[in-house]
């Protein structure tokens, strides 16, 4: 899914915006982000409904440290890129 993703996000695809893939934040590894406008995006696949508590301890750190965080669930970007 993450492919999907980052297809138009790669080579500031997204208004202009840098986006990062795979990217250490603190100690954690995000999907994706754009640092400068400080942006963390995650996909969500099955596995998370068993983590939804680590998720939200992960988010609230990033939140944190003054990153937005958006999540979408894998069959969201794959029905509607």
């Amino acid at each position: 899914m993450q492919v999907t993703l980052w297809r138009p996000l790669r080579g500031r695809g997204l208004e202009g915006h840098k986006f990062r893939r795979q990217h250490p934040i603190g100690k954690y590894v995000v999907d994706f982000v754009c640092l400068e406008k400080r942006l963390v995006i995650e996909l969500d696949g099955s596995q998370h409904l068993e983590q939804q508590a680590y998720d939200a301890d992960r988010t609230k750190w990033l939140e944190s440290e003054v990153y937005g965080v958006l999540r979408f669930w894998d069959n969201e970007v794959f029905a509607e890129p």
